[in-house]
């Protein structure tokens, strides 16, 4: 994590790293103003929480009150070595907790992260730079200096210079990537978690049988929503590109609607439009760009190649980002290796989609198959010995697609986890599942799966597939788990020979697309100076349901984004058009507002929290409607899930509204004890809100130009980096 200090007065320090601030002062002792703890007092409160947070998560899976768990820390100091000390942890348990418990507990504190960083002694590393945000590399350090050169299956590179390449790239651009995590928690299963040091929000998950092919991994996917542009879909890419010669790619296209409002004739075939408009509904307006809200230009739209005869056709940004998540893209050493992992996520989800659906039973691969491929197998016995027993199913559907599946099953709690891997090699496909399993979880995380059900719409409803694809944390039959399986075991392989078996591969899995009849559209990036690509499977590779386009957009945000970031500078007249929007376009009243008009607001503040119902409360207020403000703090009161000082705040309003809104009450027969229990700011905020002193309370003012929104603005900079190098590239090729 990257965490950088900013120097303020006399001996305070600023730090900052993601969406936090935190300061530090010196005792006055220490000539400082004592306004706020010492680092090293940070340090070691740190310890304490962590172990704290360990207990809290023991208890927590296994439904023990903490209510009467009390824990402590003292540090005691070497009298002759001020740097020798002992961090001594106590904790007070309740008579009833059990003695399994009681030692579990305790085992629990020794996972801490701080304890086990300090025991395994840190390297520090102090150096002069002349740059800062330049050193762009200085949080990911593959070994560089090695000699080895690993080659595993699907890479066309050895995996050390795969990892140099990406990183260069990287580099390049001026993203700094940092390591968050890494977890081994079974043997031949690693993951980690990369992201964007100045641009957290921007961040990928990898996972291999090994730390290189999980740091492979985790850069390629990088990469991949790079250039595909994943990290920003929805959010308001600012006026600045909105009006920029391009807005997505420079080879990029802008197509009015027709005569009432119809879809323009040069975008999509009629293939697609059978697909994406069945019954005639889809407009052009559906159409226009969630990102620059430019309507005024026209419909964004991207070149994609028909494979079947190598024709251009021009998709719509929006239909891509509605539909299609981050299903069909992928960054690889060579077009073809891209190609072949693209086209496995392909098959894996939407073969994963039918056999959940379709509550199918698969076979068990047989133990003999399964010793062939001895990591995998000690990766399995790993979780088995942490008590989850595990299934390896074969999910080709008789030897059709390249997919397996690894299933576990947690006792404790009945959940289940079924995990999916695609690829033309068998073992590959099932290490892809195995790990994919495990990516980013600890054991403890294993006690959030859903438990099975014998309930075919709970499993079929369109929502727990979009489960399934975000995290595999959807419902599965338990018709999934028959020992009748509907089809036989097959001992596939679909994998090539040579030095061109990626190439041959990703044929093999064109040919199964154009046996099935369907359409496959592919655009190639490369302006970021790696190969991606994304493909299109219409009818067949969707996250999304089609009707979305129609009825849940995500441009929806325009008829929204302009007025909520203009919030305090909108006359009644305004306000009062904005409350109708937002009561009459079947809007969720707890869905968040920074999702509805794609603004990354820090989480911390009101804005991060705010959600739609919350927002037409302030309108609300702020006309003077009282009666409908009051209905509102009632809903939020017993449903919102917000901070407890917002809580407080209309715990306060709604005592005021009652008084207000009561003939036979004195709103100054109340406001002294009012105060003492709310305390004077919060009653100041309330009664402010009012009587018009104080509007929106808590929404510091902003507008279109994204003023004091810095998480937005750290976004936005992460894109401008892609938007510079792709307008450098395109200029050299007179695309611009």
């Amino acid at each position: 994590m990257e965490i950088k200090v900013n120097f303020l007065d006399k001996l305070r320090l600023e730090a900052k790293f993601d969406d936090f601030t935190v300061v530090a002062d010196q005792p006055i002792r220490y000539k400082g103003d004592g306004s706020a703890p010492g680092p090293f007092d940070y340090f070691l409160a740190s310890s304490a929480l962590c172990a704290a947070y360990f207990v809290k998560l023991y208890c927590v899976t296994r439904n023990i009150s903490t209510e009467n768990i009390r824990l402590s820390q003292n540090n005691i100091v070497d009298p002759e070595n001020r740097y020798q000390q002992i961090f001594k942890i106590q904790v007070e348990l309740p008579e009833d907790i059990s003695a399994k418990d009681r030692q579990g507990i305790l085992r629990s504190i020794e996972r801490c992260t701080v304890k086990k960083v300090v025991q395994a002694g840190p390297e520090f590393v102090i150096e002069e730079v002349d740059n800062l945000d330049a050193n762009a590399q200085a949080l990911l350090m593959p070994n560089s200096a090695s000699e080895a050169r690993t080659y595993i299956a699907g890479k066309d590179l050895p995996l050390e210079q795969t990892i140099a390449n990406m990183s260069g790239i990287l580099a390049d651009l001026g993203m700094k990537i940092e390591i968050a995590s890494w977890r081994n928690i079974v043997p031949g299963v690693w993951s980690l978690h990369i992201r964007d040091a100045h641009s957290p929000m921007c961040f990928t998950n990898g996972k291999g049988a090994t730390k290189d092919s999980a740091l492979a991994s985790a850069l390629g996917e990088f990469i991949e929503r790079l250039n595909c542009n994943h990290f920003y879909a929805s959010s308001f890419l600012g006026q600045d590109i909105a009006n920029a010669p391009f807005v997505h790619y420079p080879n990029e296209r802008w197509f009015k609607p027709g005569p009432d409002d119809a879809i323009p004739a040069e975008i999509l075939d009629e293939h697609c439009l059978a697909v994406y408009n069945p019954d005639g509904e889809l407009l052009g307006t559906h159409l226009y760009d969630t990102n620059s809200g430019n309507m005024q230009r026209g419909i964004c739209s991207l070149p994609f190649v028909r494979q079947s005869d190598g024709e251009v056709v021009y998709f719509p940004s929006n239909l891509v980002e509605n539909l299609y998540g981050s299903n069909g893209m992928s960054a690889g050493n060579t077009l073809a290796e891209a190609q072949v992992q693209c086209l496995s996520e392909i098959f894996e989800r939407a073969v994963k989609r039918e056999i959940l659906e379709g509550e199918i039973a698969l076979p068990d691969v047989p133990q003999d198959v399964l010793a062939k491929y001895p990591g995998i197998v000690a990766g399995i016995q790993g979780l088995e010995e942490q008590g989850f027993p595990v299934l390896v199913k074969d999910a080709s559907l008789g030897g059709v697609y390249p997919v397996m599946c690894v299933t576990l099953m947690n006792p404790r709690t009945g959940g289940v986890f079924a995990s999916f891997g695609a690829h033309p090699s068998l073992e590959v496909a099932l290490e892809r599942s195995l790990t994919e399993l495990l990516q980013g979880r600890s054991f403890e995380g294993l006690n959030d799966l859903p438990q099975p059900t014998f309930e075919s719409q709970a499993v079929t409803e369109p929502n727990n597939f979009v489960e399934h694809f975000i995290d595999s944390s959807g419902v599965v039959s338990w018709r999934f788990f028959s020992a009748k399986a509907d089809y036989a075991f097959v001992e596939w392989d679909f994998s090539g020979q040579g030095d061109d078996s990626n190439a041959e591969e990703a044929a093999t899995l064109f040919g199964i697309l154009e046996d099935m009849d369907q359409e496959v559209y592919m655009a190639v990036y490369e302006h970021l100076g790696a190969t991606a690509c994304r493909i299109l499977v219409p009818g067949y590779s969707e996250v999304f349901p089609v009707e979305d386009l129609v009825w849940d957009n995500t441009n929806k945000a325009l008829l929204f984004r302009a007025d909520v970031l203009n919030l305090h500078k909108l006359d009644d007249a305004s306000l009062a058009d904005l409350l109708e929007r937002l009561e009459n376009n079947e809007l969720d009243e707890y869905g968040d507002i920074a999702t509805l008009i794609g603004i990354e607001f820090d989480e911390n503040t009101a804005w991060g929290q705010l959600t739609v119902l919350e927002l037409k409360l302030l309108i609300h207020l702020a006309l003077q409607q009282f009666e409908e403000a009051q209905e509102l703090v009632g809903a939020f009161l017993q449903y919102n899930d917000n901070t407890v000082e917002r809580g407080l705040f209309y715990q306060a309003l709604n005592v005021v509204l009652e008084v207000l809104l009561d003939d036979e009450l004195e709103l100054d027969d109340y406001v002294v004890n009012f105060r003492r229990m709310f305390g004077a700011a919060r009653m100041d905020a309330a009664l402010g809100s009012v009587d018009g002193s104080v509007r929106f309370y808590g929404l510091t003012p902003t507008s279109l130009q994204l003023e004091g929104l810095d998480r937005h603005q750290r976004l936005l900079d992460s894109y401008k980096k892609l938007h510079t190098a792709r307008a450098k590239v395109a200029t050299k090729s007179g695309q611009a």
